[in-house]
């Protein structure tokens, strides 16, 4: 295992794939993040295809986590935001199983990637603009002119609330990637430190054990941020304010 904490974030290929002349060879990347989706999809199907009065674990686990979903889509974006139910609920299920399976040794931490969370924060850009347009028409860009707002004020705020909307992307994807980063990097610094001292302390891995489950919190803690961000900007669209 390298010494290098940045070493865990390195993508290299596992296998050369070209396609009409481009390259889409696997990646260590790709590879751990369709293989967390096809996991994650699996245990969604097998909690939700047989439902019973008296639910199993893994139905209760799929019961408990749609309903945490659909009440933070409700309590941000109102009843109107549960059209929207299915996409918020893959995007912080999505999140929340790479970061969680970038915790496992050896795996690699796809959240990590400003490219994976651009294009995610990048989808929730674009269904903003599509679900403003559409329902509100022209009148979508009002949102960049608070009511109110005194006549003076204007050429101040305004341009203020364009940068700020169109920061939106920016501010997620790097948001995601730097706490991901850091967690990891300062857990693997934590795990050298205490092999390290080992030899002076009769429980090393205490301090250690505590840090991972801290890393486990800002795994779930982002997953969640995110989303309930998505559902901040989704409420913008629908409501316009």
């Amino acid at each position: 295992m390298s010494l290098d904490p940045l070493h865990q974030f390195e993508i290299h290929k596992v296998y050369d794939l070209s396609l009409m002349g481009y390259d889409i060879s696997l990646t260590n990347q790709s590879i751990w993040m369709l293989g967390t989706s096809l996991v994650l999809c699996l245990l969604m199907m097998v909690g939700s295809l047989k439902t019973a009065k008296v639910p199993s674990r893994m139905q209760g686990f799929v019961e408990v986590t749609i309903d945490f979903i659909q009440s933070m889509v409700k309590d941000t974006a109102g009843k109107e935001g549960l059209k929207l139910l299915p996409f918020v609920a893959t995007v912080f299920l999505f999140i929340a199983a790479l970061n969680l399976v970038g915790m496992i040794p050896g795996s690699f931490t796809s959240t990590s990637s400003l490219y994976i969370n651009g294009a995610l924060a990048l989808t929730v850009f674009v269904l903003v603009w599509i679900i403003g347009l559409f329902k509100h028409g022209f009148k979508f860009f009002g949102m960049f002119c608070p009511a109110g707002t005194p006549i003076l004020m204007m050429p101040l705020i305004v341009p203020l609330e364009i940068i700020s909307f169109f920061a939106r992307p920016a501010t997620l994807t790097v948001r995601l990637a730097a706490n991901m980063v850091a967690g990891h990097v300062l857990l693997k610094i934590f795990a050298f430190f205490c092999i390290a001292m080992g030899a002076f302390f009769a429980v090393p891995f205490i301090p250690l054990l505590a840090i991972t489950a801290l890393e486990i919190f800002v795994a779930l803690l982002q997953a969640y941020i995110f989303t309930i961000l998505t559902c901040v900007y989704l409420n913008d669209a629908l409501h316009l304010h």
